[in-house]
């Protein structure tokens, strides 16, 4: 399936891109993440620690163990803090 892939604030900056689009047979959110931590350094970096990083698939908030059945669009981000 082709996904839609953005990164936001620091994980943005880490990867180096604000969005591309992947070509995947990932069944979750977590296969998606070791997929895209194997293709270079700079991801592996960006996801060193999921536990900084929030997902949300077709714009509603998920956990990583999420399908990724008839997914379009995949968010990461880092926890949001009020102000």
């Amino acid at each position: 399936m082709k996904l839609d892939i953005l990164y936001f604030a620091w994980l943005r900056e880490r990867i180096g891109l604000p969005r591309e689009t992947v070509e995947t047979d990932a069944p979750t959110v977590a296969a998606l993440v070791e997929e895209l931590r194997a293709r270079e350094e700079r991801y592996a970096l960006a996801f060193s620690d999921l536990a900084a990083v929030r997902v949300a698939i077709d714009q509603e908030l998920r956990d990583f163990d999420a399908s990724l059945e008839g997914a379009r669009e995949i968010a990461f981000f880092p926890p949001m803090t009020g102000g």
